[in-house]
């Protein structure tokens, strides 16, 4: 079994089609510049059916390629507290 992570980029969804106000505007206007669905799960298909990505785990991806995690993706302090708020949040 492989873990990875990827970004799929700034994707057309329905997030926030329900808000109203100022931030549902903002959304929608952002929507102009996002990519199709389909561009968005490029990334996540070819990760599961390549084989050439068979044996490869603990990365990060963005548009089909291993790509450096930002500074605060790598800090393992605040993964740790994040992973204990999500156990507090969770009830474990």
């Amino acid at each position: 079994m492989t873990a990875n992570c990827l970004h799929p980029g700034f994707v057309a969804t329905r997030f926030g089609q329900s808000e109203v106000g100022i931030f549902a505007a903002m959304v929608r206007l952002s929507m102009v510049f996002a990519s199709r669905p389909e561009r968005g799960a490029k990334t996540i298909v070819h990760l599961a059916a390549s084989p050439d990505f068979a044996n490869v785990t603990g990365g990060y991806f963005i548009d089909c390629r291993e790509a450096v995690p930002s500074r605060e993706a790598q800090d393992d302090v605040a993964a740790r507290r994040l992973w204990q708020e999500s156990l507090r949040l969770a009830g474990l």
